[in-house]
């Protein structure tokens, strides 16, 4: 047997499999492939690429034995790579364009469903309506590194200007495929620490989008004993992460970013922190990869996070993120904004109030500028608590809300980098897990878009102050 990468054994160490299954697998596939070239028309090397690539399509859906169809999947995948950008562009609306369902086959099957509507006539009906293009990707995906290539190749679609209708049906059946190849069944939950392989460490660097890691230090600190690391991995891409979660274990809500990417190095003080936390704080939630875009393993990825920390640490008791208000500071200054301003406060304080935004360029000269701050808060409960009529959520907190958490306080100045407050003037949000209430407030969330809140977050939706403190507070904004 061929020598075993690093990485292939960790594979195998952490599904459970024996020393080697993965590299033999591949193996496997290889060699099929490749004994499938005697029968596979491939080779036409006198074709233009591009019409290549459309027989070898054509040849692929129609092919019924296993072995050419993977060596013609291996070749189509080879040529694909070869093409152009807008050469892959043309193919996409090829494959969108064809492979269609036959209208005659499916109005039969419409028909005798009508005539006889039984189980067996339902089947034969979803048979004829689902297009031979997702059979074609089935099969590309035989070859070998077939999924990281579909993946890519869907990055990519998703990736241009526009997407014309064939390009989109194109992406709407990938997305189906892969929302069940990727479901939570072929999952794997991955604790990352400071011993993983150097090879998945370099891709959280590269994948972190929340709050960039700086060098090896940085994610050093990172991965702590009072810190916590968890991605979620597929067979199919043994050393890709999907998503990872980072947490920090601390003692109450964190109300600021900067505390918990300080780079303490005492890691006697750091194994103490961790044994007497009693919250647990989710600060960065990272999807890798883009070809998987609206396929959801946040949700999961967090619930069975909880459920790992409740195991190793019984001492946790509350469980909450920090997170960002990507959102906030367009809106604000979106028409919707505007109107909620004008709605809740006097024409002088939200004169004064875009005065003085106006007038400050970062966090520092916001944070100077104190008369800003409660305006800004009861401007962000607002926007993540306000009806449809006049907002579109945040994505984060639709994330959130709808996970089932509670919107438990919106913190001042938690985030002062230059993209914190480009985002949503360094302001960041507590959202609450509280295990017993999850599904009550999931529920709410998605039936009525209710959000729930604590105290602290219904304050600030109260009505602002009356019209003689305003009109103290528009005199304290000016001086301000």
């Amino acid at each position: 047997m061929p020598q075993q990468s690093v990485t292939d054994r960790h594979a195998d160490a952490q599904a459970g499999r024996a020393p080697g299954t993965r590299a033999w697998l591949s193996n496997l596939f290889a060699a099929i492939a490749e004994r499938g070239r005697r029968s596979a028309p491939v080779g036409a090397s006198a074709l233009d690429r591009l019409d290549y690539a459309k027989l070898l399509a054509t040849s692929l859906v129609s092919e019924r034995g296993e072995a050419s169809g993977a060596a013609i999947a291996q070749e189509l995948l080879s040529v694909l790579a070869a093409l152009t950008r807008d050469q892959r562009a043309l193919f996409f609306t090829y494959l969108g364009d064809g492979f269609s369902p036959d209208p005659a086959m499916l109005i039969k099957a419409a028909e005798q469903y009508i005539a006889t509507p039984n189980a067996e006539a339902a089947a034969k009906l979803a048979a004829s309506a689902e297009p031979p293009r997702q059979e074609l990707l089935r099969r590309m995906n035989m070859a070998p590194g077939g999924t990281a290539a579909l993946i890519a190749l869907r990055r990519e679609l998703l990736g241009q200007r526009a997407i014309n209708p064939a390009q989109k049906r194109l992406d709407a059946d990938l997305r189906h495929l892969f929302s069940s190849w990727f479901n939570r069944g072929f999952l794997e939950l991955r604790r990352i620490d400071w011993q993983t392989p150097a090879a998945i460490l370099e891709k959280l660097i590269a994948y972190e989008a929340v709050h960039e890691i700086q060098d090896w230090q940085d994610l050093r600190r990172r991965l702590a004993p009072d810190r916590r690391c968890f991605g979620f991995f597929h067979p199919a891409l043994p050393g890709e992460p999907l998503i990872f979660v980072e947490v920090a274990l601390v003692q109450g809500l964190a109300g600021s970013v900067t505390a918990l990417l300080e780079r303490d190095q005492d890691e006697a003080a750091q194994r103490a922190g961790a044994a007497a936390a009693d919250t647990a704080i989710f600060y960065s939630i990272s999807n890798c990869q883009d070809g998987l875009r609206g396929i959801s393993f946040g949700n999961l990825l967090i619930k069975q996070v909880v459920e790992e920390l409740r195991g190793e640490l019984p001492n946790l008791r509350h469980f909450s993120t920090l997170s960002p208000v990507p959102g906030f500071r367009a809106w604000l200054e979106g028409t919707h904004g505007a109107a909620v301003l004008a709605e809740i406060f006097a024409p002088e304080v939200a004169e004064a109030t875009r005065t003085g935004l106006a007038a400050t360029q970062n966090a520092a000269q916001l944070e100077a500028a104190a008369t800003l701050r409660p305006v800004l808060l009861q401007l962000c409960a607002r926007y993540l608590t306000g009806t449809a009529s006049y907002w579109r959520i945040d994505p984060v907190a639709k994330f959130h809300l709808g996970n089932g958490a509670r919107l438990e306080r919106i913190n001042w100045m938690a985030n002062p980098t230059p993209r914190g407050y480009q985002e949503s003037y360094g302001i960041m949000v507590n959202y609450l897990y509280d295990l017993a209430a999850i599904e009550e407030n999931h529920e709410d969330f998605t039936r009525d878009g209710h959000v729930h809140r604590s105290p602290s977050v219904e304050a600030l939706l109260k009505p602002p102050v009356q019209a003689v403190e305003k009109q103290g507070l528009v005199r304290r904004m000016r001086l301000g």
